[in-house]
């Protein structure tokens, strides 16, 4: 609130507390010393290699109008189906989410390119709005998504605590690649589910989302040219991790070359561009990583305290038992995911929350993907989701904020029927990483 960057607000106010306990005779100082080994420990995560490189491969789909030159032909090709530029904008928007995996870029590019023709065509404000918001959070969990790395990392290392805390001596590990596989079904249904509701808005209410006679046809090789990029780029990187070819990381690496090709081909690559696309990487990967670090001293400061044991005492005497303590963790989420970013989150809630979780037995996969869709709800709800402003950012003045606001309520109730639906059924997100490894 105070304005100060997160990462050294984090490590900050830790050791501040840590001095306090020190001098309270509380806190074991020689604790402290074992921060570098934790400093040290993420320098030699292979795994977290994987965030610059699909950073950079983000930038540079964005950067080679990839979105821009789908959406027109898919649009044209739609639009005379009920909703039928609605039904292009989230079949283009997942997408983007499954080649770039940045909600922020994705929804700034999908409300720059799409929004001016869904309000020309006769779209409401409120489910254009709506559309594009929703879309545009796909990134958080379909695949190669960047707070699936960072999640799945954090996961990983939580099921060892756990499992240790146990007495679990023999530990079945669980990758990114891993959470990467389990979030493509509750992906796939959440983007069926947004489909299934424009159509119905189409058929019922057409006129919030009229069909259009554009008389611009394109052709089947313009089509294909335009979609064969991203869906190429997906299967490299999908599909290399899913066949078990590839790490999430080589997948990664695989997928930023390609994207650097792909730029290249198209022309879109030169000296200031390229320039732009590192400095931008460059940027975002250093506040990652920063707030990483901040985040890791909170954790250990936490620990000194004693404070995974109080947390372990609290989630195991709640009413409602197992399912109770992870309803309130579920709700603790959403409303930090109000005022909070994904990445702060991941790196500061999950690791305090998610030990005493895999210590009631809940499963680390599905606690994952649980987790990211959670996240993925909070950044539509109003008034802080973050989805919300970088929308507002690029849309018309004509536009109220309100409009934005009622146009996401039906997308939230979608989600939230997603999150209830892997509940009782958690084999969505199970059964492929499972059946994969068997």
């Amino acid at each position: 609130m105070l304005g100060y960057s997160v990462a050294f607000t984090l490590a900050g106010v830790s050791l501040l507390f840590a001095g306090f306990g020190i001098v309270a005779g509380i806190f074991d100082a020689s604790l402290l010393l074992a921060y570098p080994d934790r400093v040290f420990g993420t320098i030699n995560n292979g795994t977290l290699i994987a965030v610059p490189l699909f950073i950079l491969m983000g930038v540079l789909l964005e950067r080679s109008k990839v979105a821009e030159e789908l959406l027109e032909n898919m649009g044209s090709l739609c639009s005379r189906l009920p909703a039928g530029l609605g039904l292009s904008v989230v079949v283009v928007g997942a997408m983007l989410a499954a080649s770039t995996g940045i909600v922020g870029a994705t929804v700034v590019t999908m409300g720059l390119i799409s929004l001016p023709t869904m309000l020309k065509r006769g779209y409401s404000p409120e489910l254009a709005c709506g559309t594009i918001c929703a879309t545009g959070t796909l990134g958080q969990i379909i695949p190669p998504s960047i707070a699936l790395v960072l999640l799945g990392d954090i996961i990983s290392s939580a099921h060892q605590q756990a499992q240790l805390e146990l007495g679990n001596i023999s530990i079945s590990p669980i990758s990114v690649g891993d959470l990467f596989m389990g979030a493509i079904g509750p992906g796939l249904i959440l983007v069926a589910l947004y489909l299934i509701y424009l159509l119905f808005i189409g058929k019922f209410k057409a006129e919030h989302a009229p069909a259009v006679n554009d008389e611009h046809k394109v052709s089947a090789k313009k089509l294909l040219t335009s979609i064969a990029p991203p869906l190429l780029l997906i299967v490299l990187v999908l599909g290399s991790i899913i066949s078990g070819s590839a790490t999430p990381t080589e997948a990664a690496g695989v997928g930023a070359l390609a994207a650097f090709i792909l730029a290249w081909q198209r022309g879109r690559l030169n000296r200031s561009v390229l320039t732009d696309v590192l400095d931008s990487t460059t940027t975002v990967t250093a506040m990652v990583f920063a707030i990483l670090l901040g985040a890791s001293l909170f954790s250990l400061v936490f620990h000194g305290f004693g404070g995974q044991h109080m947390m372990q005492d609290i989630f195991s005497n709640l009413p409602g038992g197992h399912y109770g303590a992870l309803l309130l963790v579920m709700l603790l989420i959403f409303l930090l995911g109000f005022i909070l970013d994904f990445i702060e989150i991941t790196f500061v809630v999950v690791p305090l929350i998610a030990p005493p979780l895999l210590m009631l037995g809940f499963d680390p996969l599905w606690l994952g993907i649980m987790i990211a869709i959670n996240l993925q709800t909070s950044f539509l709800t109003p008034p802080f989701g973050f989805a919300l402003f970088y929308l507002r950012g690029v849309a018309p003045k004509s536009i109220k904020t309100s409009a934005i606001y009622r146009g996401v309520i039906p997308f939230i109730g979608i989600q939230l029927l997603m999150l209830i639906l892997l509940t009782f059924v958690p084999e969505i997100a199970t059964w492929l990483p499972y059946s994969l490894k068997a």
